[in-house]
């Protein structure tokens, strides 16, 4: 296991601890979190794809999946009274992380490659 502290920053994130609760796969990224330290007890178990789709199926989220999640959250606090110039900036740069994650989907899929174990 190996604990992620990038998002301690605050004492609401300070309290939160994620764990990387797998051992990396062949790309040398790991697929299993787990984050715990809420008020109510317990843990959230978050799993992302691990292995080609055609190879493997879809066995957990992508990071497309995760990143908009987090777009809809500032969306709204941009739609809302919680609109302000840094989450404007945020949203910007996960919308740019998905454009780019969707540029190489498509790059895959043009080379006939996408979902298959190769680079």
């Amino acid at each position: 296991m190996r604990e992620i502290t990038s998002h301690k920053v605050n004492p609401t994130n300070d309290r939160l601890c994620i764990m990387a609760t797998d051992e990396p796969g062949a790309g040398g990224a790991n697929h299993e979190y787990e984050v715990t330290g809420f008020d109510h007890g317990g843990q959230h178990h978050v799993r992302f794809q691990n292995g080609a789709i055609a190879e493997q199926g879809v066995n957990g989220i992508t990071q497309e999946v995760l990143l908009a999640i987090c777009i809809d959250r500032l969306q709204s606090f941009q739609a809302g009274p919680f609109a302000c110039r840094e989450n404007a900036l945020a949203l910007t740069k996960l919308e740019e992380a998905q454009h780019w994650l969707f540029s190489r989907t498509l790059s895959r899929m043009q080379r006939g490659v996408e979902g298959k174990t190769v680079a």
